[in-house]
């Protein structure tokens, strides 16, 4: 069986979009909800660059996830799940705080009419942390990659 290398270029890509994304929704980072809720411009943008930041950061788990024979996720939520067993990502941080990511990222996808503005705030203050850390992460993971799954 043929392995194939990591797409580097394609994970690069994507944490451009992730970074791009968090340096635009840092801007409401210390804007109090009462001032984001003035204009519903802000609601768009917010929504859009954290639903980009999402898409990526399980585009990346899913690309990394292919070159490994044997680990095909079957929801999104399988892909942090996948790379925590596969020692790709810390358990702890892949089962807490991705696995509620790619829950929000099918929330926002099928139930985007029950996500409001304030919910989108909140979370702008509590997880772009979260994708910077994931950022860190992956970047180790494409200078050095594992050697199971991948070409030696």
């Amino acid at each position: 069986m043929k392995r194939l290398p990591l797409n580097r270029e394609l994970i690069e890509d994507r944490l451009r979009f992730i970074e791009q994304s968090v340096e635009s929704l840092e801007r409401y980072q210390s804007v109090d909800l009462a001032e984001y809720m003035k204009n519903p411009d802000n609601f768009r943008i917010a929504y859009y660059d954290l639903y980009t930041a999402l898409e990526a950061v399980l585009d990346i788990g899913a690309h990394i996830l292919s070159r490994i024979p044997g680990q095909k996720p079957q929801s999104y939520k399988d892909i942090p799940q996948l790379l925590a067993a596969n020692k790709l990502l810390p358990r702890n941080f892949a089962e807490k705080k991705l696995v509620e990511m790619a829950g929000y990222r099918n929330r926002m996808t099928h139930f985007y009419h029950r996500i409001d503005a304030k919910e989108i705030h909140h979370l702008i203050k509590l997880c772009l942390s979260d994708f910077l850390k994931f950022s860190r992460y992956i970047g180790k993971i494409i200078k050095d990659p594992p050697k199971f799954g991948f070409p030696v």
